[in-house]
């Protein structure tokens, strides 16, 4: 197949998957100077959207393109964007002689450990895998509880369960590198139940109602290769012989014997670093970011970002991402945005409160949220322990908590209050989508200097 790379067509030649194909076809014949009977067939290998100039919006693309002369056309001069498509197929690593005492254990079933299983099992090592959690089935029902009457439990919540974190969140499929084999995740999740355009997509995009469906279909992928999973499965202890792990302990009761662990416990399982902190295994400091969720109406980031072609059929929900570099070292910047989507409570410890952004796969919603972040750093701790930082973020969660009520009610402030320091008492146009409910408050109360 051969490549063929910055084809611009205009968003009203796009507004449906018929019309697409056919601009895309035209635009091949056109660009190539080939004839209807020449062209065999054409997958699109990247589709963007151009709006630098609102008054001429246009999908960008890269397609691949069978033909039935291919060397002639690649040899043509004058032609550009035009290259041998290269062979992305997954190249799988041809397992090592040496036996395995015990099945590898997989602790977490977050993105992380789902993928570990699937890509184990499949090699015939029949993982083990463990989750503190419950299925997303039973899982979602303690997360409804937890949002519509403040119940939490700190086993199963938005941060713990089949799937992790990403189930209840925006389902954003975003990576920063440049490596061929990210595409086996993408088409994984194809597999399971999720819409082929994420394979093509400049920013692919699931959603939390559509995510349900497919972690439990990699989960039974996962199964019916020889893994094994166990939810309610809470590893308490690692017994550790000689430098190495030999045991786990489950719950505070069960013994498992393993002698190779996979860590997929993600951000949030807090008491797990302690444990491995006891135990002597090395860690060190890291910066993260703190800040808040901002929400605002949908149609006007939309009209902001397409100007009169917003509201277009295929555009979908506009989205931004915004940064500020000050003079000081610090920087603010947005992050996780969800078009059309929704502030939830995220909390998996008691009498703490995390928010995050969630959007359902049409990201319909009346409002855009993203999380507005300033970056902190080990010298912001006060402390050396390698876990100061767990503690640190505790404790603006707690004090967070504090100020909204202490019933999980998300401390809230409109952003003119905010720069004029006042609590506010009334709406804009903005009416937050956070359950199980908000609280007037002054942000700067529970946020560092």
């Amino acid at each position: 197949m051969i490549r063929l790379s910055d084809l611009k067509i205009g968003i009203d030649q796009a507004v449906d998957f018929h019309m697409e194909r056919q601009a895309l076809r035209s635009a091949i014949l056109s660009i190539l100077g080939i004839e209807e009977r020449d062209l065999i067939g054409f997958e699109i290998f990247k589709q963007s959207i151009d709006a630098r100039k609102k008054d001429r919006i246009h999908y960008v693309y890269t397609v691949d393109v069978k033909l039935r002369d291919e060397e002639r056309i690649l040899g043509k001069s004058g032609v550009k964007g035009v290259t041998c498509a290269p062979d992305l197929s997954y190249q799988w690593v041809s397992p090592g002689s040496g036996k395995l005492d015990e099945r590898p254990v997989i602790i977490g079933m977050g993105p992380a450990g789902l993928f570990a299983g699937l890509l184990l099992s499949r090699s015939g090592y029949r993982p083990i895998i463990l989750e503190r959690g419950e299925d997303v089935d039973a899982r979602t029902v303690k997360i409804n509880r937890f949002w519509n009457k403040s119940l939490l439990d700190p086993e199963s919540n938005v941060q713990f369960g089949e799937g992790g974190a990403g189930t209840f969140s925006d389902g954003k499929l975003t990576t920063l590198i440049n490596d061929r084999r990210c595409r086996l995740i993408l088409e994984e999740f194809i597999q399971a139940g999720a819409p082929r355009e994420i394979l093509y997509k400049s920013k692919p995009h699931i959603g939390t109602d559509l995510l349900k469906t497919t972690v439990k279909n990699l989960r039974q992928e996962i199964i019916a290769h020889g893994g094994e999973v166990r939810f309610k499965a809470k590893v308490t202890d690692f017994i550790i012989k000689d430098g190495k792990v030999i045991a786990l302990v489950i719950n505070n009761s069960e013994q498992l014997r393993c002698g190779v662990v996979l860590l997929g416990i993600g951000h949030s399982a807090r008491d797990t670093f302690e444990i491995l902190c006891d135990r002597g295994v090395v860690m060190s400091q890291k910066p993260f970011s703190i800040g808040v969720r901002v929400e605002h109406p949908q149609e006007v980031i939309d009209k902001a970002q397409y100007g009169n072609a917003a509201g277009i059929i295929g555009l979908g929900a506009a989205d931004y991402k915004l940064a500020y570099h000050s003079s000081n070292g610090r920087s603010a910047y947005t992050f996780c945005m969800c078009p059309g989507g929704y502030v939830v409570a995220a909390a998996s410890e008691e009498h703490c409160l995390v928010t995050n952004g969630m959007s359902e796969y049409k990201r319909d919603g009346k409002n855009a949220n993203s999380a507005l972040l300033v970056g902190v750093t080990p010298a912001d701790f006060s402390s050396s322990h390698p876990l100061a930082g767990v503690e640190f973020q505790r404790r603006w969660e707690q004090l967070a908590y504090r100020i909204g009520g202490e019933n999980y009610r998300a401390p809230v402030q409109l952003i003119g209050d905010f720069l004029k320091d006042k609590a506010g008492a009334g709406w804009g146009a903005v009416k937050p989508t956070y359950k199980p409910g908000v609280t007037f408050a002054r942000l700067k109360d529970c946020l560092p200097d």
